[in-house]
């Protein structure tokens, strides 16, 4: 498989926390849904903590990515939803999001909104991935 482009033009700042931009083979994309902090009864994770359901979230795209035949590392980008408008609270999620994609950078938007669709819920993640891995081996 031809491995993912990823773009950082040297005319933009360099020390941004993700890659600019992430081209994918034909052929090989794959969209998530939102990746909620739901356990495996359903019900949300560490209601109040906002690292907690970072990793839960986390935990349930890197589930899908592999039942897809994909993985963190092949991840082109991300969409970061939090339930907050204050952006300490979203440099916090981001944190935990960097540390689980480390070291892979993919081009991010993160966001705060006003709510998400669980009771309690304050992270969603959704994720466009190619589908197999760069060197054959799974990142995650």
């Amino acid at each position: 498989m031809t491995s993912l482009q990823r773009i950082n033009p040297g005319a933009l700042y360099p020390g941004v926390p993700y890659d600019y931009a992430a081209v994918a083979p034909p052929g090989s994309v794959l969209f998530t849904a939102g990746a909620c902090p739901l356990d495996a009864q359903g019900r949300i994770t560490g209601p109040g903590d906002l690292e907690a359901q970072a990793r839960q979230a986390l935990a349930n795209l890197v589930a899908t990515l592999v039942e897809a035949g994909s993985s963190l590392g092949q991840v082109v980008k991300t969409t970061v939803y939090a339930a907050t408008s204050d952006r300490s609270e979203l440099v916090r999620v981001w944190a935990v999001v960097e540390e689980r994609f480390a070291p892979a950078r993919p081009p991010s938007t993160l966001l705060g909104v006003a709510a998400l669709g669980y009771p309690e819920q304050l992270v969603e993640i959704e994720a466009i991935a190619t589908l197999g891995t760069e060197d054959g081996r799974d990142s995650d």
